[in-house]
């Protein structure tokens, strides 16, 4: 697959322009068959099961905050899931209010409870058709979040690069290298949603944890229900 990669040396906020639109490790394809079968099955196959690797496979729904009941949970999310990622055994899920979800667009949120700041949490719009330039994206996302702003001004560099899964799927990647923490986004659109998902970390917690925060990265992915259906 190809790969552009660039440095973004800038994050003044743009006028938002969106379009309103590998690495083939082992736990990326039990992945996919996890997103195969999500629209047509509630078990996970034993293959998945047994190869997790202390790591397990979250269903997310991106439920509209109207619709949203807040009980956190994953059994029932199989047959409606819009996207999966893992998140590692150990790691505990936060509640997200009503509010929340209304207001920033946050859907799910997993942290470290030995160290909260290390965490994995993903976002949602609606709305968008198509991602806009790659730079721009990045700046977007920071007009919502101080923080993602502060990381950015202070970072000693920012990476990022488009890529395409094996179903043609777009998603840009960004690796922000922070005075004091980590983050790797990953970022795209379907269902007329713009879904971004969010790995970050302290320093010392990231040198410690690199490899595996990579790999919660890496396994964050949409799910197609049609396409899944016909399979």
């Amino acid at each position: 697959m190809d790969k552009v990669t660039l440095q973004v040396t800038t994050c003044k906020p743009p006028h938002i322009a969106c379009s309103p639109h590998s690495h083939k490790s082992t736990n990326q394809h039990l992945l996919q068959n996890a997103v195969n079968q999500s629209s047509t099955t509630t078990a996970i196959p034993a293959a998945i099961a047994a190869d997790q690797s202390n790591l397990h496979i979250y269903y997310g729904t991106a439920a509209s905050a109207a619709n949203y009941g807040g009980y956190g949970g994953n059994s029932n999310k199989k047959t409606s899931a819009e996207y999966v990622y893992l998140v590692p055994d150990s790691w505990k899920e936060r509640l997200v209010s009503k509010v929340e979800k209304g207001t920033n667009g946050t859907d799910s949120e997993f942290f470290n409870p030995k160290k909260r700041t290390e965490r994995e949490y993903l976002t949602f719009l609606s709305g968008f058709r198509s991602l806009a330039p790659l730079d721009a994206v990045l700046n977007n996302l920071a007009l919502s979040d101080v923080g993602l702003q502060d990381q950015i001004a202070s970072a000693d560099g920012v990476k990022s690069t488009e890529r395409k899964d094996d179903n043609g799927q777009v998603y840009y990647e960004y690796e922000i290298q922070g005075a004091g923490s980590h983050s790797l986004i990953s970022v795209t659109c379907a269902k007329n949603k713009l879904y971004s998902h969010f790995v970050t970390a302290p320093n010392p917690d990231w040198n410690r944890d690199e490899a595996t925060l990579r790999q919660l990265h890496e396994s964050f992915r949409t799910v197609d229900p049609a396409a899944a259906s016909s399979t």
